[in-house]
């Protein structure tokens, strides 16, 4: 017993180091796909929001809003490729004749392409690490809506990112004041506190409520500042 149970294990580790080493090629093409894709694109912003968001409500309407001005004053806009905030972005890209990006990821529910993603430039991922260096490296901005988990995570990844200086200092806008400020008074008290953040780390977003504000702070900002790639 105690003989076939080792064969077994020894089988099934083999299989495992037999899959590991095909998902290295299938994550290697993912990347390739996307860098040949996307560095042909120029200067983009990245809009983060939830999926579950319904065409029609508020916050909806704003990004679409948010979106069409920002690609008016020459920014692409990159999205997750799916529903709610994200369809809402590349619709107001479109709406504007603006360039609209689309990095779906396969899940099991609730994510699916929407139709608002210019025709080349739709990617679907199966990692969701490899989309979130899309992303980043291929935005000059990043635009936060209210959303969940997912949401939450793309924010600090990116806060991170250019906490530890991997990645240059960019401008990270929250959408929506009554939304962030809890979250924010929360990191500006309990993190701070504790030590866990320096003041100046606070300094990394600012918090807006309007499509004209979001515009305007990332026109001034690129008035004073370079675009290029950030890493």
């Amino acid at each position: 017993m105690n003989e076939t149970l080792r064969m077994y294990k020894q089988r099934k580790w083999t299989e495992s180091e037999a899959h590991s080493s095909w998902q290295i090629f299938k994550i290697m093409a993912e990347f390739v796909d996307g860098f040949e894709k996307l560095n042909k694109i120029g200067p983009c912003i990245s809009i983060f929001g939830s999926a579950r968001t319904k065409p029609g409500s508020p916050y909806y309407e704003l990004a679409t809003e948010t979106a069409k001005r920002l690609a008016e004053e020459g920014f692409g806009i990159i999205t997750g490729g799916g529903p709610g905030i994200m369809e809402a972005a590349n619709k107001g890209a479109q709406l504007a004749r603006g360039k609209s990006v689309g990095l779906n990821i396969e899940l099991p529910f609730e994510q699916k392409s929407n139709p608002y993603i210019d025709s080349d430039k739709g990617m679907n991922f199966d990692y969701f690490f490899v989309r979130k260096v899309m992303f980043t490296k291929y935005a000059q901005a990043f635009v936060m809506f209210p959303g969940g988990f997912g949401t939450m995570d793309e924010m600090f990844e990116v806060a991170t990112l250019i906490q530890t200086h991997k990645v240059d200092r960019s401008p990270m806008v929250l959408v929506g004041k009554k939304y962030w400020s809890g979250l924010m008074d929360w990191i500006g008290t309990s993190m701070l506190e504790e030590g866990n953040i320096k003041a100046e780390d606070l300094d990394l977003f600012v918090i807006l409520d309007s499509a004209e504000e979001v515009a305007s702070y990332m026109t001034s900002y690129y008035a004073k500042n370079p675009l290029k790639p950030n890493f």
